[in-house]
């Protein structure tokens, strides 16, 4: 992955990483979640309402019902009396009170009919909310999922990536090892070969020739020097035969020495 190449996957991944918590989609969730149950704590709240509402109609028509039940029992005793101004009092009150009792029980019944559709809604409202909690869980799980496997799949793509150059700097580090052996190679040939000497030498062929045969004739100058000293020695040593009789041979240093020449020749 070049500079630019690998910039770039940088910028687009802070840019996924920005968008993704601007659109969390498990926040977006969690938040209607809130909200619904807002909404049925609305419900909740209104059915509570209502219901108050018509327990205090039901309280003010039971006391309107004792009125009457109050009216009638005057009624009856003014009767008794002989009192029918009175009992004609009492039974007014009476019917004015069993009017009231008809407009409650009219008002008490609408309420109650509000009270069970909003119930109703929210019952409904209660199981979409539990729906929508599953679906909710399900979708979140999902989403993490897919997540944690986007990011995986990103860091193998970027991982493939390092390794493509991983690979390629492998490849030019071995090709550069094996040309500085074959050089290290082709330098110790030349030194074996004395090319480096000869190079700096200011010796042409012909002087090296020349100088070659001086040493060669040096050497066989050397050899028959001290082949006549042997020589000699070997005389001396044959006078002294008879003193020396455990001797039978030069001495061994010498021969070995004189060995070694002959060998090098």
């Amino acid at each position: 992955m070049g500079i630019l190449s690998r910039a770039s996957y940088l910028v687009r991944s802070k840019l996924n990483a920005v968008l993704n918590r601007a659109e969390d989609p498990n926040e977006t969730l969690d938040y209607s979640y809130e909200q619904m149950r807002d909404r049925l704590q609305e419900v909740k709240q209104g059915i509570a309402d209502l219901t108050t509402q018509k327990k205090r109609l039901q309280i003010q028509k039971r006391r309107l019902e004792e009125n009457v039940e109050k009216h009638n029992e005057q009624a009856r005793e003014a009767v008794r009396q002989d009192r029918d101004d009175l009992a004609r009092q009492a039974l007014e009150k009476k019917k004015s009170k069993m009017n009231e009792i008809e407009d409650l029980e009219t008002q008490i019944a609408d309420l109650q009919e509000s009270q069970d559709r909003l119930v109703e809604k929210k019952n409904d409202l209660q199981g979409q909310i539990e729906e929508f909690r599953t679906r909710k869980e399900t979708l979140k799980a999902r989403h993490s999922a897919a997540e944690a496997e986007t990011r995986v799949s990103e860091a193998m793509t970027g991982a493939g990536d390092e390794m493509a150059d991983v690979s390629r700097a492998i490849e030019r580090s071995e090709e550069r090892t094996e040309e500085m052996e074959a050089r290290a190679e082709a330098m110790d040939e030349l030194q074996e070969t004395g090319a480096f000497e000869n190079a700096l030498s200011d010796e042409d062929s012909i002087d090296r020739e020349l100088e070659q045969g001086r040493t060669d004739s040096e050497v066989e100058s050397e050899l028959a020097t001290l082949k006549g000293e042997l020589g000699g020695t070997e005389s001396n040593g044959a006078d002294d035969a008879e003193t020396e009789s455990e001797t039978e041979t030069t001495d061994p240093e010498i021969e070995s020495e004189l060995e070694e020449l002959r060998d090098e020749e």
